[in-house]
């Protein structure tokens, strides 16, 4: 199987079924952000010394490929596409009530930084949100499934605490954002 096709040199993608789009599509444009938060939450699993996050990081990263393969598919398709996982919600709130267990209440608002990983995840976090409103975007105009949102806005508040958790595990101390300096 050839990786190019040429087919795309004219500024279009295709979805899984006959449908073609602009590459700067909204449809495009979310499921390109699902694939750049998915390579973020590779990375963040790679970096993880806790065997129980880069697992659970490795089970998010098949989702969100679900979830893209969702985005890039056109309503006509005939193809068979994986499931949605809506468990992963609850999985991601008890992971983030497990996490904050241990962790101390925050206070103030925090910046991104402290440390690399804390760092990449504050990225992730971020990329997810943008995905998020680029799919909630894609909503006003086309079906997208309402699980898909709720996982994604579950999602980045697990990768903010698991910034924290980060950050707790380093024995790094988090940066408190102070408006005065």
């Amino acid at each position: 199987m050839k990786i190019y096709t040429r087919t795309g040199d004219d500024g279009t993608t295709g979805l899984y079924g006959k449908k073609r789009l602009a590459k700067h599509h909204i449809r495009i444009e979310s499921y390109g952000t699902v694939d750049e938060l998915n390579s973020w939450i590779g990375l963040l699993a790679d970096e993880s010394e806790n065997i129980s996050t880069s697992n659970f990081l490795r089970k998010i990263q098949v989702q969100l490929f679900n979830i893209g393969s969702h985005l890039a598919s056109d309503e006509d398709s005939e193809y068979k596409l994986p499931d949605i996982q809506i468990g992963l919600i609850q999985e991601l709130e008890d992971s983030i009530d497990k996490m904050n267990e241990e962790l101390e209440p925050l206070k103030t608002f925090i910046l991104p930084g402290g440390h690399v990983k804390i760092s990449h995840c504050h990225i992730a976090r971020t990329v997810c949100r943008r995905a998020e409103r680029r799919i909630v975007h894609l909503a006003e105009q086309e079906n997208v499934d309402n699980h898909i949102v709720k996982v994604l806005n579950r999602l980045s508040d697990y990768l903010f605490v698991l910034s924290r958790y980060i950050a707790f595990e380093l024995k790094t101390k988090e940066i408190p954002w102070d408006p005065k300096l």
